[in-house]
C-alpha cells in the first residue's frame, strides 16, 4: 500500500501544478515544511481546523505532487506522522553542501561596525573608530574577510573607504540598501543626519579621551 493510500483511501484529484493545489493541501504543505518533526493527521487536522478525512485527502494530493521522480522532495510517513524529506537522488549533492564550513555569527563589535558601514557608507576606518570609541581594525578586517564589506575608494585624506557588499544583502535578506530600516524614523532630514553624525563622532572622541586619561593615571 502506498503512502497516499495509507493516508487517504479516497482517490486524490488530478493536479497538474502547484497553482492548482487546493487551499488545504497548500496549508498542509506549509505546515510540513515548517515542522522539524513528522506531523500526524490528527495534529494537521487540529492546526488547520479541518476534518481528518479532509487532511487525508490533502496528503494524497501532496503525495501525487511529490511522487518519486517529480520533485526534489518526497512526502514520507515516519514515526506515525508525515514529513517532507529530500529525494534520495540528491543525497550526494546535499552532503557536499552541508559539509561546507558554516559562517560564524557576528560578534557585537562586528555587528556594530557593520551597522555603521551600512548606514554611513562609504566610510573610513578612522571614522568608524571615532564613532565606536574603540579601534575598528579587527572588526573591519573580519568583515572584509567574510566579504560583507569591501573597499570603495579613498577619502580626501587618503583613508580607505568601505561599503557593504551583495553578501551583506543576502545575509540580512535585503533586495537593496533601500530596505534597511528607515532612518527617517529617528533622523528625518539631511541636516539632522549630519548633526547626529557629529554627535556620534564627538561621543566617540570623548570616550577615547577618557580611556587615554585613565590609562595615563
Amino acid at each position: 500500500m502506498s503512502d497516499a493510500q495509507h493516508a487517504a483511501p479516497q482517490p486524490a484529484p488530478a493536479v497538474e501544478d502547484d497553482e492548482q493545489l487546493p487551499t488545504l493541501a497548500r496549508t498542509v504543505e506549509a505546515l510540513l515544511f515548517l515542522s522539524s518533526d513528522p506531523l500526524s493527521v490528527a495534529e494537521l487536522a487540529d492546526a488547520t481546523q479541518a476534518g481528518e478525512g479532509a487532511v487525508g485527502t490533502a496528503l494524497a494530493v501532496l503525495a501525487e505532487q511529490y511522487a518519486p521522480g517529480r520533485r526534489g522532495l518526497r512526502l514520507r510517513e515516519l514515526g506515525g506522522g508525515w514529513t517532507l524529506a529530500s529525494d534520495p537522488a540528491s543525497e550526494d549533492a546535499a552532503r557536499r553542501l552541508l559539509s561546507r564550513p558554516r559562517a560564524s555569527t557576528l560578534t557585537p563589535a562586528q555587528a556594530e561596525t557593520l551597522a555603521i558601514v551600512a548606514y554611513l557608507q562609504p566610510i573610513s576606518r578612522p571614522e568608524i573608530t571615532r564613532i565606536r570609541g574603540v579601534s575598528a581594525d579587527s572588526a573591519s578586517s573580519t568583515l572584509l574577510e567574510r566579504g560583507l564589506i569591501e573597499e570603495a575608494g579613498s577619502s580626501q585624506f587618503g583613508a580607505v573607504l568601505y561599503r557593504t557588499t551583495t553578501a551583506f544583502l543576502k545575509l540580512f535578506g535585503l533586495r537593496s540598501l533601500q530596505e534597511l530600516p528607515d532612518v527617517a524614523r529617528w533622523d528625518p532630514t539631511p541636516e539632522e543626519q549630519a548633526e547626529l553624525r557629529e554627535r556620534l563622532l564627538r561621543a566617540g572622541e570623548a570616550r577615547s579621551g577618557n580611556g587615554r586619561r585613565e590609562s595615563d593615571g
